[in-house]
């Protein structure tokens, strides 16, 4: 089995670290020269501010809302990113970093008893060791193992982890959940001619 592991709102999620205060309070990061927003929180997601949205359009939802906003720091989120894939490394024989915030996990030899469990004990010491939300999801091959990551974002009660088991009913239940457009690989044009295709 494979595990795909994000870093939830990961650039946010960064500069809370040192800001105890900002629990709670919509947060955006800025990119370079403050041009327009690369990463927010999930409270700036519900008030609405979109991604890659210039600087200057969502000045009033900041001053509205209270928004803490951030410059990028792309020093202090290596620095975190090392500290997560370090932490993720004492749970699986191979790692590979796929992003700054997100890497696969391959389980293929890990005595696991309940993966269910394995993965959130991986939320669990992630979050306690780096202080970064994580959410993971496990399954039979590397695109399976995107989409359960996805549905633990849609499924709070789940605790950051979600299991595709290698049975057909186990995958067959979550495509069936997930739009096309949200499996890997299928960018906007794959998308538009699936569906005009009933796919």
């Amino acid at each position: 089995m494979i595990a795909l592991v994000d870093c939830n709102n990961f650039y946010a999620s960064c500069e809370r670290l040192f800001r105890p205060d900002l629990k709670g309070r919509p947060v955006i990061v800025l990119s370079n020269n403050d041009g327009c927003v690369i990463a927010r929180s999930e409270e700036a997601k519900q008030l609405g501010v979109g991604m890659a949205v210039p600087a200057h359009e969502v000045e009033p939802l900041v001053k509205k809302h209270g928004i803490a906003v951030f410059s990028s720091n792309y020093a202090l989120y290596g620095d975190m990113s090392r500290r997560v894939m370090a932490t993720l490394s004492m749970f699986a024989p191979e790692i590979e970093v796929y992003s700054i915030d997100e890497a696969f996990l391959n389980l293929a030899g890990v005595e696991i008893k309940h993966l269910s469990a394995y993965a959130q004990e991986i939320v669990k010491v992630v979050t306690k060791n780096t202080g970064i939300p994580i959410g993971i999801g496990v399954a039979p091959t590397k695109t399976l193992a995107k989409v359960a990551n996805r549905l633990t974002k849609r499924n709070l009660h789940v605790k950051g982890a979600w299991v595709i088991h290698n049975k057909p009913e186990s995958i067959e239940d979550a495509l069936r959940v997930t739009p096309i457009g949200d499996v890997w690989g299928i960018g906007w044009s794959h998308k538009k001619l699936m569906k005009t295709n009933r796919i």
